[in-house]
């Protein structure tokens, strides 16, 4: 069965950190399987998330790259509680950085897109 799933790389072994801050932005999360580099301060060879029913993959690389993050690439979060929305913008957002703040941008009462400190882009959006 072909299947299509985001695959987040991280730099500087970080993603272990960026695993519990998803973790707790969505506290349905889970882990479905973690695989740490043979040489333990490379961090996770390849972690599988679950994340309010998506399925995510998660990498340290083992080599530096150039290249990094960027908000063309980002992970899309309906919500249906204003609550939920604003606890998601906080959360995420701490230590990174604010693309558009949460407002009432016309193709949505309440939608925000910010980056999370890994450089991880999100649109979070209110039903």
């Amino acid at each position: 069965m072909t299947q299509i799933r985001p695959f987040l790389m991280f730099q500087g072994a970080v993603a272990a950190s960026a695993i519990d801050l998803y973790l707790t932005a969505f506290p349905d999360g889970r882990v479905v399987s973690s695989q740490p580099h043979p040489d333990p301060s490379q961090g996770i060879m390849l972690a599988e998330l679950e994340l309010a029913g998506q399925k995510i993959l998660v990498s340290d690389s083992a080599v530096d790259h150039a290249f990094d993050f960027t908000p063309s690439s980002s992970l899309f979060v309906d919500v249906t509680e204003r609550d939920e929305l604003e606890r998601l913008v906080e959360l995420l957002g701490e230590g990174g950085g604010v693309l558009m703040p949460l407002g009432d941008y016309g193709f949505s009462q309440a939608f925000a897109w910010v980056n999370d400190r890994f450089g991880v882009s999100w649109q979070l959006n209110l039903q």
